[in-house]
């Protein structure tokens, strides 16, 4: 065993997905064959700054690839920014002092767009790090790819497979609401894999018309199903009116958005009504069509993390074993082409990679008669 070059610690923080198990395992193993010491964060920040850290050994990460989750437990607490004692506390100094006091080296974090932020302003305050791009969306910035995508884009394009079946059988729309608040790559590839004849993302704006219009189109050539696969961040068009609004005479009120944001700020919780049904409410009045919605939520989250992922994952978590026995600290793990490349968190926090209007996935869909709802096909 090589002679130990120091101790590092592992947190998972965010919104769980598969394949947090199978980097964890990836880290700690690649650490160890470089002589470091691994401890494991429990439940992410707010395990670091309430000091919960138990030690990791080989056996504790044996068997756990094909695992979905993480054995480490994760939150969604910013140490800046920290719910304690039913006050909101900027726990930033906490954090560093329980580093310290673990005698870390390098503190590993592997999550989305927030983690990456929260990272970054931890490595301001004195800490190293180094980040590995976790999330479904595929929206964290400087890397091709991020692991936990292709597992929830198989688990949506089977739901797009199944939802056909249904549609079919009783020729109506069926509208399947995907995650995705600003970043539209997970419906975008799982609409385009499972065939859906209507794609909505939130880089593009949809028009319900456009829409409405799309679906009689299929059924006047013979086609009696449609499916729609919609983003839940989607927005319409500037000045697109529902049926009822453009009914109304009065006087304009504030967008249900404005409402919601405002009812918020006054400490009101308002429960929404999901994007998804509102757009089913209105296709099913312009089109006559009965329309039907199923949404995917957290099932995009669960099991088993695709072979695609545990071999993403594996590479991931040896590419940061040889960058902590370099000692090159305060980057992201990044996936470039064929390779894994460290980028400066300085690049990347604070910064969302979405879907460009003229990627190649947005022409595939386009030549494929796909409507993504700003222009008739």
């Amino acid at each position: 065993m090589p002679k130990s070059k120091g101790t590092i610690g592992i947190l998972t923080a965010g919104g769980d997905c598969p394949g947090l198990n199978a980097v964890i395992r990836g880290v700690a193993k690649a650490a160890m064959h470089y002589g470091w010491k691994v401890l494991g964060v429990q439940d992410g920040f707010r395990g670091l700054v309430e000091n919960r850290v138990v030690p990791i050994e080989s056996i504790n990460v044996s068997g756990i690839l094909t695992h979905g989750g993480t054995f480490l437990g994760s939150s969604r607490d910013k140490p800046h920014k920290m719910p304690m004692g039913g006050k909101i506390m900027d726990m930033t100094e906490v954090a560093v002092a329980n580093y310290k006091k673990q005698r870390m080296d390098c503190l590993v974090c592997l999550g989305g767009n927030g983690t990456q932020k929260n990272a970054y302003r931890l490595q301001k305050a004195g800490m190293n790090v180094l980040t590995l791009p976790k999330t479904i969306d595929n929206d964290v910035a400087e890397t091709d790819i991020t692991f936990g995508f292709d597992s929830a884009m198989n688990v949506a394009t089977e739901a797009i497979d199944r939802l056909h079946t249904t549609a079919t059988s009783h020729h109506r729309i069926i509208i399947c609401e995907i995650m995705g608040h600003d970043a539209g790559w997970l419906c975008l590839g799982a609409g385009i894999a499972g065939g859906a004849d209507v794609i909505l993302l939130p880089e593009i704006p949809y028009n319900l018309d456009v829409i409405a219009e799309s679906l009689l189109n299929r059924r006047r050539t013979g086609k009696r199903f449609s499916i729609i696969a919609v983003a839940e961040g989607v927005q319409p068009q500037q000045g697109e009116d529902s049926d009822e609004e453009k009914g109304s005479k009065k006087k304009k009120s504030p967008s249900e958005d404005e409402i919601f944001k405002q009812a918020k700020v006054n400490g009101i919780h308002l429960v929404q009504e999901p994007v998804a049904s509102r757009i089913a409410r209105e296709l099913q009045t312009r089109t006559g069509v009965e329309a039907r919605v199923t949404s995917l939520g957290h099932v995009q989250r669960g099991g088993s993390p695709t072979p695609f992922d545990r071999l993403l994952c594996t590479r991931l978590g040896t590419k940061a074993g040889e960058l902590l026995a370099a000692r090159h600290f305060n980057c992201l793990v990044a996936v470039k082409g064929n390779r894994c490349e460290p980028v400066p968190l300085s690049k990347v926090a604070g910064k969302k990679r979405i879907v460009p209007t003229d990627h190649p996935w947005i022409q595939t869909a386009r030549l494929v008669e796909t409507c993504l709802g700003d222009r008739t096909v």
